[in-house]
C-alpha cells in the first residue's frame, strides 16, 4: 500500500511517499514560498537522488501538482502513475472536541474542520487547501485527516478546563486542547517498544522541544495533561512565544504601549520567548554559543529560564501521575542538544532519575537511553516521526473501510 502524507502550511507543503508494506519512505520533500517570489520544490528519493526545482507556484493546488508530477517523473519519480497511490494522509492541526481520532475525509469531516478555523486561523485554512487540491487532482483516492489535537482528547475535564465562566466554554469551546499530538503519540509508542513494556503499564513525560515546544503527561498510553492550551502560546518558553504568562502582564502592556489585539498577538507569538529574552535569536544554537563562549548574560538568563520551566513541568506531571517511568526528549532541540538535556535532568535524582553525562554527550538525532541501567526513571532520546503516524492511521482506516 502506497500512501502520500501531506502537511500544508500557509506558504509551504511538506510531503512523504510511504510504501506501507515495508514501512519505507520512497520519497520526501517540500514546496516553499507558495504564492511568493522565489518559490521552489525540494525532492529527495530513497536512493539519495536529490533535486531542487524553481518555479512559479502560485497556490497550494499548483504546489501539489508539482509534487505529483515529480513523484511520477521518469527521471526523478518513485512511482509510474497515480494508480499506484492508494490513499492520502493529511495533517490537520485543530479538530476541536469533535475529532478524537483520525477520520476518513467526507463532506461532514470537512465541515467539522472548517468549524475549527476560529480555533486555528493560521493552520486549518491551509490544511483545507491541501485537502481540496488533492480531491481535485486525485478524486477517486480516499483521504484521511489526522488531527494534532486528537491525542489530547483523553485529558480529564479538570485538566483541560480553564477557570473562566463555564458559559464561555459551552459557547466558544474555550479549553485546553494541546498540540504536537502525533509527535507525543509516536515517541510514547516507541518508548514502550524500547523499554519492552505495554503502553498501559507506563507513565511517561514526553518533551517535544523545537522552536515550538510542548510537554505531555502520558499514563497508560493516554494523554492526561499537556502544556499547550487553546492555542500553541501556552506552556513552555519557546523560540518566539511567551509560554505561560500572567494575563495581568498582557493587559498592562496593552495599556502602557497603547497597542491593540493584532499587535499584542504578534508580540506574544513572534517577538517573545527566547528571542524576546535574549535579543539575539530564536535559534537555541546561536543562544548557546553566546551564553557559553561569549558569556552573554541575557543569553545565560534565557537558558536558565528555559531549563527551569521544563524542569517544573516534569515535577508537576510526575506528581499528577503519581510517579513516572521515563522522561523522553524529542524535536529538533530535544534530539540534538545534549547540554539542554543535561541541564534539565540534573537535580532530578530525588524522583529516581539518574543521568549519564557521557552517554548523553554523543547522542544527536538517534534513539538512546541516556540514563544508567541503575536509574529507576529512564531518560530517553527518541527522534519523532509524525509522518509515519499519519501514514499508519491512513493505512489502518483504509483497511477497516475495505473490510466493511
Amino acid at each position: 500500500m502506497k500512501i502520500i502524507v501531506i502537511n500544508c502550511g500557509s506558504s509551504s507543503i511538506k510531503y512523504q511517499l510511504f510504501d506501507m508494506d515495508n514501512r519505507e519512505v520512497l520519497a520526501k520533500g517540500g514546496v516553499e514560498k507558495i504564492g511568493l517570489y522565489g518559490s521552489f520544490i525540494k525532492h529527495e528519493r530513497n536512493d539519495g537522488d536529490k533535486v531542487k526545482l524553481d518555479g512559479e507556484i502560485i497556490d497550494h493546488q499548483a504546489g501539489i501538482e508539482y509534487i505529483l508530477g515529480i513523484l511520477t517523473s521518469k527521471t526523478r519519480g518513485s512511482i509510474k502513475s497515480f494508480d499506484e497511490i492508494n490513499a492520502v494522509g493529511h495533517r490537520v492541526v485543530h479538530g476541536g472536541e469533535k475529532f478524537k481520532k483520525s477520520r476518513l475525509i467526507t463532506k461532514e469531516v470537512i465541515e467539522g474542520i472548517k468549524a475549527c478555523i476560529d480555533l486555528a486561523p493560521l493552520h486549518n485554512p491551509p490544511n483545507l487547501k491541501g485537502i481540496s487540491a488533492m480531491q481535485d487532482l486525485l478524486p477517486n483516492i480516499p483521504q484521511i485527516a489526522t488531527f494534532d489535537t486528537a491525542f489530547h482528547q483523553t485529558m480529564p475535564d479538570f485538566a483541560y478546563m480553564y477557570a473562566i465562566p463555564y458559559s464561555l466554554y459551552t459557547k466558544y469551546g474555550l479549553r485546553r486542547y494541546g498540540f504536537h499530538g502525533t509527535s507525543h503519540r509516536y515517541v510514547a509508542k516507541r518508548a514502550s517498544v524500547i523499554l519492552d513494556k505495554k503502553p498501559e503499564d507506563l507513565r511517561l513525560i514526553t518533551c517535544h522541544l523545537g522552536n515550538g515546544a510542548s510537554m505531555t503527561a502520558i499514563s497508560g498510553g493516554k494523554s492526561v495533561d499537556t502544556s499547550m492550551g487553546l492555542t500553541p502560546v501556552e506552556g513552555l518558553i519557546m523560540g518566539t512565544r511567551t509560554g505561560d504568562l500572567d494575563l495581568g502582564v498582557l493587559m498592562y502592556i496593552m495599556h502602557k504601549e497603547e497597542i491593540g489585539l493584532n499587535a499584542t498577538n504578534t508580540l506574544i507569538n513572534k517577538h517573545s520567548g527566547m528571542l524576546g529574552i535574549t535579543g539575539i535569536s530564536s535559534d537555541m544554537r546561536e543562544i548557546e554559543t553566546e551564553a557559553l563562549e561569549n558569556k552573554n548574560e541575557r543569553a545565560q538568563l534565557g537558558l536558565r529560564m528555559y531549563h527551569y520551566r521544563i524542569k517544573k513541568y516534569i515535577g508537576s506531571y510526575t506528581a499528577a501521575m503519581g510517579g513516572v517511568d521515563a522522561v523522553i526528549f524529542t524535536g529538533g532541540i530535544g534530539e540534538n542538544a545534549p547540554e539542554t538535556r543535561k541541564e534539565i535532568c540534573e537535580g532530578l535524582e530525588f524522583m529516581g532519575l539518574e543521568f549519564d553525562k557521557e552517554k548523553n554527550k554523543s547522542v544527536r538525532g538517534e534513539e538512546a537511553i541516556i540514563s544508567p541501567d541503575s536509574s529507576k526513571v529512564k531518560a530517553m532520546v527518541i527522534p519523532t516521526n509524525e509522518e509515519l503516524i499519519i501514514a499508519e492511521d491512513t493505512a489502518r482506516i483504509i483497511k477497516e473501510n475495505s473490510n466493511k
